[in-house]
């Protein structure tokens, strides 16, 4: 039988059973009201004991900082990571096409052996469908009976997508893109654009950064020891090697994260986003 909805109240009540202090509980009713009590509990996993109380010290003050951290730092991130999609995907629609054609996305010889393109032109036709009513789609679908150039398409792919098509190509392609424009291996641009994919998912779907475990491992990354590499830090150094602009990271993200590190000194341990005390010499590029 499924759990039954509690009334604010009962919330609250079922905190302070469990050993978190309240010291506002109109605040607290306030946050539940906004965040909902389901979501909220994820952070208060740091706290919890194997009995399921929280341990000596647990503030509903502090947890609720944690949260906003968390929301925080998916902002910053999800930002940066737009920037760099949109990098991406005006670097491999150039390449694409100059070597292949405005169309050469609809031949399946100019992908790898990997490639399934029923079930990619399935994929664009989806995507058409799912857009149809932007004017750019429109424009395409009434002039030119629905066929696009790859940087028209391109527009409607996500991140994930961005990242397949990179990992379908020819693998001659795919050298020359991670040596000419990644600064990397084949295996280490795949790597970092999947990290990015997984990284921007999860900020925008408003997923939990904070002490999480990352279900991808960034390939060769220096500077990221065995305990961080399944943690955030992770990801955000897969994110600065694909990051095309030194300046702009060094001048406009980092000072941005490092006030919000600053921030929330007081409520976060760097240890559970995997940041190492020095983070900021080895994030800088």
């Amino acid at each position: 039988m499924l759990k039954q909805s509690a009334s604010y109240e009962q919330q609250i009540a079922k905190l302070l059973e469990h050993g978190c202090t309240i010291s506002d509980e109109a605040f607290c009713e306030d946050v539940l009201s906004r965040v909902s009590y389901y979501r909220l509990s994820a952070y208060f996993l740091t706290f919890k004991m194997k009995d399921g109380r929280y341990a000596d010290g647990t503030d509903f003050n502090k947890v609720y900082m944690l949260y906003e951290f968390d929301r925080k730092l998916r902002r910053l991130l999800f930002s940066v990571l737009e920037e760099l999609e949109v990098y991406i995907r005006a670097q491999l629609s150039y390449y694409h096409t100059h070597k292949y054609g405005a169309d050469g996305y609809l031949n399946p010889a100019n992908f790898n052996y990997h490639h399934n393109h029923l079930d990619f032109a399935s994929r664009l036709n989806d995507l058409v469908n799912s857009n149809d009513k932007l004017p750019f789609v429109t424009h395409h679908a009434t002039k030119y009976h629905r066929q696009f150039p790859l940087w028209v398409i391109m527009e409607l792919f996500t991140f994930g997508m961005l990242s397949y098509f990179y990992a379908e190509m020819l693998t001659p392609d795919q050298k020359r893109v991670a040596h000419n424009i990644f600064k990397a291996s084949v295996s280490e641009a795949k790597s970092w654009l999947y990290c990015c994919t997984n990284l921007r998912n999860m900020c925008a779907h408003s997923r939990r950064l904070y002490n999480s475990v990352f279900s991808v491992i960034p390939a060769k990354i220096p500077n990221v020891d065995k305990p961080a590499e399944r943690k955030l830090f992770a990801a955000i150094m897969a994110v600065r090697e694909l990051y095309p602009d030194t300046e702009k990271w060094n001048t406009e993200f980092m000072p941005v994260m490092s006030a919000l590190i600053d921030e929330y000194s007081e409520a976060i341990l760097l240890k559970h986003i995997g940041f190492p005390q020095d983070w900021e010499t080895y994030m800088r590029k």
